[in-house]
């Protein structure tokens, strides 16, 4: 009985710690993603006066995928005059982080001297019309006007800072035609490689040249795979997706073998692995 209950007390406190650190490794994760994954906006120097308001804005792209094309300025002014005012203007799309300068009009000085702006809120909002995503992000009033007024750092230095003006390039598409070499429906004889030594399609390379039809060749047999990976250097081209997709899974940066995926196939396997431009596709033989 008192080994019964120790064991129970070992285990309690094991699941209790096991709770405990798990609630410690998500508030960890909370706070990183508050203080480092959070979308900032920092309002910049414009270029020159008038009705300029230049801004800066980062945010996770890859998480929150928008093509960002408009801001608004929103004055909640309940003790002044205006008590409430919007500004807004449509810029080109941007769909990662950016530092830009736009020409907001004469609403923006007016903004800026509404009377009782000490005690009002400013919210600057960003949104993509094609995406319906927003961003907003809310201030004091005098805070809005000293970062409007004070701000040191201009949208180029902004850009180079956070290296934004890094033209990401990607490879020109490769131009590769599907072909296969492979006849599935050859009666009684199960899947074949389509080759000139292949007696089942000699009359279609009659006359190709000498040695086109060998009807003494042996027929390829078919073969099982053991293992099938991709090495790195893969250009995403959709080859072996192609010819094969129940095996090859070609992603956004490079290819994956399906779970679970058919390995009775060598010969699609081999053919795809032909048609790999990069040659990445490798396998090893069932024995």
């Amino acid at each position: 009985m008192t080994s019964s209950l120790i064991a129970m007390g070992v285990a309690i406190f094991a699941v209790v710690n096991l709770v405990i650190g798990l609630a410690v490794m998500s508030m960890l994760f909370g706070t990183f993603e508050t203080l480092f994954g959070k979308p900032k906006l920092s309002i910049l120097r414009p270029s020159k006066g008038g009705n300029l308001f230049a801004f800066g804005f980062k945010w996770n792209s890859a998480k929150e995928p928008a093509a960002i094309d408009i801001i608004k300025l929103r004055l909640f002014n309940p003790f002044g005059s205006p008590t409430h005012a919007e500004v807004s203007q449509k810029f080109e799309a941007k769909k990662s982080s950016f530092g830009i300068e736009v020409d907001m009009g004469p609403g923006l000085i007016e903004l800026l001297g509404a009377k009782g702006l000490d005690k009002a809120m400013v919210q600057v909002e960003l949104s993509s019309t094609r995406d319906g995503v927003a961003f907003q992000f809310d201030m004091k009033g005098p805070k809005f006007r000293k970062l409007v007024m004070d701000s040191l750092d201009g949208v180029e230095n902004f850009v180079k800072r956070n290296k934004l003006d890094v033209v990401k390039t990607s490879k020109p598409p490769i131009d590769i035609p599907i072909r296969s070499f492979i006849a599935d429906t050859v009666p009684g004889k199960g899947t074949q490689l389509i080759i000139a030594t292949n007696p089942a399609f000699a009359a279609q390379f009659a006359g190709a040249g000498a040695g086109a039809a060998a009807p003494t060749a042996e027929v390829v047999p078919n073969f099982a795979v053991l293992k099938v990976w991709i090495e790195p250097g893969c250009i995403v081209c959709n080859a072996c997706e192609d010819i094969y997709p129940e095996v090859f899974d070609v992603t956004a940066d490079t290819c994956l073998i399906r779970p679970g995926a058919p390995l009775d196939d060598g010969l699609k396997i081999l053919e795809s692995a032909e048609a790999c431009p990069v040659e990445v596709i490798k396998f090893t033989r069932a024995s």
